[in-house]
């Protein structure tokens, strides 16, 4: 299937509605039972057509829906080869959204992410030419091998959805995902993500290495005949659902419900692992913004319309284990963000 191809109809995604916006009949009260059991139901055929691609890892596929209904942006640290590219590709693919790939690199100028005023000599006017970040999910490839300087481009569009060029911002598209990859392996030609751009990610995985019968049956896959027209296997994956509907059900999961209760959970939480003898620097105000959405998001997966304490566990893991600094003792000593994070859980409470 091409970028452009337009999506499959309405009437045959999940939940059966014509409408684009399927929430827009309750656009500012709370979330309904039924309306996050369409969500659930819409993202699982979303899943599910991903799989047709990423053997063996529904995890990866879920959370990078749950990112992309928070509203957020993925990290994917792994080594060369185990499908982190494919994984974007077939995000996109089955979203039925347009997609970019930037492959960074050393000479990678910020003009070429956000796009440039050029002089055109027919109208002697400067036009802007929008960049590759202009689409709907973002393939930034191999992100830690490009300039702190051109990695700061995605800052703005990644916080505000939007780009400045030469003192005109220029909004994008809804939604919009930036699906980063880097490879931790490598240090010649690499440049360590600063902690601003670490933070602006929602959420960080890896893919791991496929099972012995998942990646038997991607080997199957992928050097097998592809179906008529198509270049490559991604050109197979159907989209099940629109990016107008994935947009609305990015609003809709906002109206997720959470309990003041649990709010003052995050908050002590964040504070827990500001003052973490082994955390050089804690979880952000934004972290716990990005946590209490995932929470939602991932209450939204399974069809509820409230979320629960469990729901806040379940994500800290990948919202915050790329953000907080260990202190040097703690490294040297062999300590993770994983363990810390169970420490901190295990020492606060719920009330």
């Amino acid at each position: 299937m091409s970028e452009h191809e337009t999506p499959l109809a309405a009437q045959e995604f999940p939940g059966g509605t014509t409408s684009d916006d399927p929430t827009a009949s309750e656009a500012t009260g709370p979330l309904s039972e039924a309306q996050a059991i369409e969500i659930a139901e819409e993202a699982r055929a979303v899943t599910a057509e991903i799989a047709t691609v990423v053997e063996g890892k529904p995890e990866v596929a879920d959370l990078a829906l749950l990112v992309l209904l928070a509203g957020g942006h993925l990290l994917v640290e792994d080594i060369p080869g185990v499908g982190k590219t494919m994984l974007a590709k077939s995000l996109a693919a089955a979203l039925g959204a347009t997609r970019h790939r930037i492959q960074f690199t050393p000479d990678l100028l910020p003009g070429d992410v956000t796009g440039a005023s050029v002089f055109n000599q027919a109208t002697s006017q400067f036009e802007f030419r929008p960049g590759a970040v202009f689409t709907q999910v973002l393939l930034a490839d191999e992100i830690n091998r490009a300039s702190p300087k051109t990695q700061s481009a995605l800052l703005e569009a990644m916080e505000e959805g939007q780009v400045s060029v030469d003192g005109v911002t220029y909004p994008l598209e809804e939604p919009f995902m930036v699906v980063a990859t880097a490879n931790p392996v490598e240090m010649e030609g690499t440049y360590r993500l600063p902690e601003a751009q670490r933070d602006r990610f929602l959420a960080q995985t890896s893919m791991g290495y496929p099972v012995a019968g998942a990646e038997a049956r991607m080997l199957a896959a992928q050097t097998g005949p592809v179906q008529g027209g198509a270049r490559e296997v991604i050109d197979a994956v159907r989209a099940r659902t629109t990016p107008q509907r994935i947009a609305a059900h990015v609003r809709a999961t906002r109206r997720v419900h959470i309990a003041p209760g649990l709010l003052e959970y995050v908050v002590r939480l964040a504070t827990a692992t500001r003052s973490h003898q082994q955390v050089a620097l804690g979880a952000s105000p934004r972290a716990a913004v990005h946590l209490v959405r995932a929470a939602k998001a991932r209450a939204a997966l399974d069809g509820r319309p409230h979320t629960h304490p469990e729901d806040i566990r379940s994500v800290i893991g990948p919202v915050w284990r790329h953000r907080l600094h260990l202190t040097p003792q703690a490294l040297s000593r062999g300590a993770s963000t994983g363990e810390v994070l169970d420490q901190v859980l295990a020492a606060t409470p719920l009330s």
